[in-house]
């Protein structure tokens, strides 16, 4: 698969800029400009602070953006033909078919607590289809036929509401009564492989984890930052295959990039300390 470099430079700074301006379209006085569902009765029920209903709401929302977006800057978006598959909004160009953007919606919270971080997030699977780049098993073209994978992401603060107010109803003419479950929005743009940790993402699944340091995601300063993105792909089309002597001189699987550098035999300069940073209190 040829990629365009170009096309990729000037995509990856669009996309960037279109993250910057994002904030105001959904937020007013910093705050979630969504409060809630309405019913035919003009009732409206408050939103939950859950973040899956979060996350999938502030999709809604922001997907006319995104075809504004797509029309601007001469693609088609096409959004994943089946649920769970990568990636969320593939834009392919409408000048070269053979131009392709995968960008994947990325929603966490910060971590009150923990100065500085962030809940983290997944950045995609690296099973079959990250493995198999002419796969087309949960993707909707294969790997291969992108030039670029980038992360759209957006870093909110949650509102601490009580039970009472989550659950509470209320009419058209309350509507400026109803309180925010988020807030204080951070959007940022940065390609998947600057951003990721080298931990898996969520329990048992096979998904990439992000680094969780704000700062550094922003700045794209992941654990591969100064590897570059063919040694992210080794590693993770890899993770948990490689086998080393652990320090029981018993085998077990390779699960850390210090250790995949050792083992490949690669130059420590292309580890990144920084990004191992752990939140603390």
């Amino acid at each position: 698969m040829k990629i365009y470099l170009k096309e990729k430079e000037n995509f990856s700074k669009a996309l960037s800029d279109f993250a910057n301006k994002l904030g105001s379209a959904i937020s007013q006085d910093d705050q979630w400009t969504i409060r809630g569902f309405i019913d035919i009765f003009k009732k409206i029920y408050t939103i939950s602070a859950d973040t899956k209903i979060v996350s999938k709401v502030l999709e809604i929302h922001l997907f006319p953006h995104f075809l504004v977006f797509a029309e601007e800057n001469g693609y088609d978006l096409e959004l994943a033909t089946c649920q769970n598959w990568y990636p969320d909004l593939t834009f392919v160009s409408k000048s070269n078919k053979n131009i392709k953007f995968a960008v994947d919606l990325k929603t966490t919270y910060r971590l009150e607590e923990y100065e500085g971080f962030c809940n983290g997030f997944t950045l995609g699977s690296h099973g079959e289809y990250f493995i198999n780049r002419d796969s087309t098993k949960n993707i909707q073209y294969p790997y291969n036929d992108y030039s670029g994978h980038f992360c759209l992401g957006i870093i909110y603060s949650r509102n601490m509401l009580d039970k009472y107010e989550e659950l509470k109803k209320y009419t058209l003419e309350q509507l400026n009564d109803i309180p925010a479950v988020i807030g204080h929005f951070t959007f940022f743009a940065q390609e998947k492989w600057k951003i990721a940790s080298d931990k898996g993402g969520s329990g048992n699944t096979a998904n990439i984890g992000s680094i969780q340091k704000i700062e550094d995601i922003l700045n794209g300063n992941g654990v591969f930052a100064k590897a570059g993105e063919e040694i992210f792909d080794d590693y993770w089309a890899n993770f948990g295959k490689m086998q080393i002597i652990g320090a029981n001189k018993k085998r077990k699987a390779l699960s850390s990039f210090e250790e995949y550098i050792k083992y490949r035999g690669l130059s420590s300069e292309i580890n990144n300390p920084k990004a191992y940073r752990k939140k603390v209190k």
